[in-house]
């Protein structure tokens, strides 16, 4: 249940076209619904205008499931993230319709594509093409949450024309995703390119004294350029939520 279709059933009581029973049903489960393992946040796309995302790690395939059903049956859409080949054959075989999207480590349940509440563009961009599957979860994110994503992928710093050819896409978002390991550099140039918000994720792409990404991850914490802000490495899915909530305001 979302904050639109609580006021439509608050409004269909008022009408007299759902009698109080009924709509107590369908409220009963708010704000969670127990299903042992775990509690469902049912309450959450109201609290926060955003639905409760299963993330897939380290859970079982069994438990992504249940979760996703109960979610479901609430209404709600389902996103899932960090899903591995077990858990992706298991949303196959239960959701007729799910979206599988193995790169990204990512699968969709829902009824119909989401109405775009952004107001403009959410631009993804990577410092290389071993960043795509982080930024790929960021991307889809944002695209469940009702945001038009472009993508713009290895336009890392070590060719900074390919960055500088692309200076019109840059210059239309209206928030922009910059997902880099290594040293983390194109954040910081991507922000002096822009006066938009730029949200900078770290990967934990790089050799040894990349330290799994806390080099970056320290650079962009570092970053001379104002208007970039960091999320945790790797932590795609936490950008594409962050970067929706800024698209509509």
């Amino acid at each position: 249940m979302n904050a639109e279709s609580l006021r439509k059933l608050l409004e269909e009581v008022a009408d007299g076209n759902t009698s109080v029973e009924s709509a107590f049903r369908k409220m009963r489960s708010l704000p969670f619904e127990s299903l042992g393992m775990a509690n469902v946040d049912h309450h959450r796309a109201i609290r926060q205008g955003i639905p409760e995302v299963i993330l897939g790690e380290g859970k079982t395939a069994a438990q992504i499931v249940a979760i996703a059903r109960a979610m479901r049956r609430s209404g709600a859409p389902v996103l899932i993230t960090r899903l591995d080949e077990a858990g992706r054959k298991a949303v196959r075989r239960s959701f007729r319709g799910a979206l599988l999207f193995p790169g990204a480590r990512c699968a969709v349940i829902r009824s119909a594509k989401p109405k775009i509440v952004g107001k403009g563009t959410i631009l993804v961009v990577t410092a290389g093409t071993s960043d795509i599957p982080v930024a790929e979860e960021a991307a889809l994110t944002a695209e469940f949450l009702g945001n038009r994503v472009e993508r713009l992928f290895d336009v890392g710093v070590a060719g900074i024309h390919r960055l500088l050819l692309q200076k019109e896409a840059i210059l239309s978002a209206r928030v922009i995703v910059v997902v880099a390991g290594m040293e983390g550099a194109l954040a910081s140039v991507v922000g002096g390119l822009t006066d938009k918000p730029v949200i900078a994720v770290p990967t934990s792409v790089g050799y040894g004294a990349s330290f799994g990404g806390v080099a970056a991850l320290l650079g962009m914490l570092n970053s001379c350029a104002p208007t970039v802000g960091v999320v945790n490495i790797d932590n795609g899915f936490g950008a594409g939520v962050l970067s929706s909530v800024i698209n509509r305001l």
